[in-house]
């Protein structure tokens, strides 16, 4: 008796008997829930890709764990908290950084850029050995002092690292006081060569020059101080022990960042997006479900004597209510197997053989990147559940009305 409100839901769906008007609601149902949840699957895994791209780009430019200040941006980098630092088990490498807005000018050209200088060139030459579109990553060669620049930069100035008799100007403010009026007085200037040039994404390389530690530091005046340091740690899962240990040495003074809260907005914002997609899909498919709700009336209206017919036979009300609740579900989950296996198809496609391009001869990938979670099936089916059981309650409950033997 359990399962005798499914067998019955079974068979009115797969009954050849059902009025042809009611047949072919119940299919538009099925496959309005089916291209809904395709769409859904579709578009969150698309998500999910740019949302790993994005992770990966940034982890190819960014250290495991950012030292800042919480207020200012200097501090001084003295051998003590260096050593306390290092000190802590997991960190394999420190940068120390100095990282500042200048003034950069090539040829005719100039702009103003975001000068970063490290003291580890081996470090990022490793991290950005993929990245590297013209020239190498050198920083610098005996005294001989160089730069690397984004794409975006080398294109706006014209930059050609294989000229020999062309460099790069960098100038930087001074403290500028009362009575200068000497316009050399007022900043700071230095000379690099051009050795290489890197592309990872349009945010760094229309920003981002990478110079040696020493240069940035003549050229700000600040011999010992530091924007920044930044480490590797030896695994991704002892990042967050690394980070907790780091606050409980260093205090409140300090802002010490993971990868993803250097970028917390950007990635929160994909996921605020991410959100309102699947809210207005899943919105898409609480439409869809009222051809559910009128084919179930409807069917329940053509059913008034089979039901009546189970009432006397001693089936209560509360079966008869789940025969029809188990008809919406069969029609709701049919459409969403197979418009999730539809999804996932057209996923697996893309991921082996970028089907979709991103139309951009300038883009980091050729193709639109996918990821495919068993989260966004169970959130999806989960959803589906919800919106069905709501667009059949009303049916089902009115097809307990028709239960009275009179209408036989």
């Amino acid at each position: 008796m359990r399962n005798l409100p499914f067998f019955i839901a079974r068979r009115y769906f797969l009954s050849k008997k059902k009025k042809s008007f009611i047949n072919v609601l119940s299919i538009i149902s099925m496959l309005g829930v089916a291209v809904g949840t395709m769409a859904l699957v579709i578009v969150l895994s698309v998500f999910n890709g740019l949302e790993d791209l994005i992770r990966s780009l940034y982890n190819s430019f960014d250290a495991d764990l950012q030292i800042t200040l919480n207020e200012g941006k200097f501090f001084e980098a003295d051998e003590a908290l260096l050593s306390q630092i290092n000190e802590i088990d997991g960190v394999t490498e420190l940068m120390q950084v100095v990282e500042d807005n200048v003034l950069v000018k090539y040829n005719n050209g100039e702009t103003v850029v975001r000068m970063k200088g490290v003291d580890n060139a081996s470090t990022y030459q490793s991290r950005l050995a993929q990245n590297i579109t013209e020239g190498s990553f050198k920083l610098t060669d005996q005294e001989q002092n160089f730069a690397v620049l984004g794409r975006g930069i080398r294109y706006e100035l014209a930059v050609n690292p294989r000229n020999e008799f062309l460099a790069l100007q960098i100038y930087y403010p001074k403290d500028i006081k009362p009575g200068i009026t000497d316009p050399s007085r007022m900043y700071n200037s230095g000379i690099l060569k051009p050795a290489g040039v890197f592309a990872i994404e349009k945010q760094y390389d229309e920003k981002y020059i990478f110079v040696p530690l020493r240069f940035a530091k003549q050229l700000l005046s600040r011999q010992n101080e530091l924007t920044a340091i930044e480490l590797m740690v030896a695994d991704n899962s002892q990042i967050q022990q690394v980070q907790q240990q780091l606050k409980n040495k260093l205090g409140e003074r300090f802002k010490i960042l993971n990868s993803e809260e250097q970028h917390a907005s950007l990635l929160r914002a994909i996921k605020i997006e991410k959100l309102f997609v699947y809210l207005t899909f899943s919105f898409i498919l609480a439409v869809a479900s009222f051809n559910i709700f009128f084919s179930l009336t409807m069917l329940a209206l053509d059913k008034k004597r089979d039901i009546s017919i189970m009432h006397a036979m001693g089936i209560h009300d509360k079966m008869i209510r789940n025969i029809f609740l188990f008809e919406g579900g069969i029609i709701s989950l049919s459409g969403a197997l197979f418009g999730a296996l539809i999804g996932l198809g057209i996923c697996l496609l893309q991921q082996q053989f970028g089907i979709v391009s991103m139309g951009m001869a300038s883009a980091v990938t050729d193709a639109y990147p996918v990821k495919i979670q068993a989260t966004d099936f169970i959130y999806t089916m989960a959803t589906i559940i919800t919106i069905t059981f709501l667009a059949s309650l009303q049916p089902a409950i009115k097809a307990m009305k028709f239960s009275k033997v009179e209408r036989l």
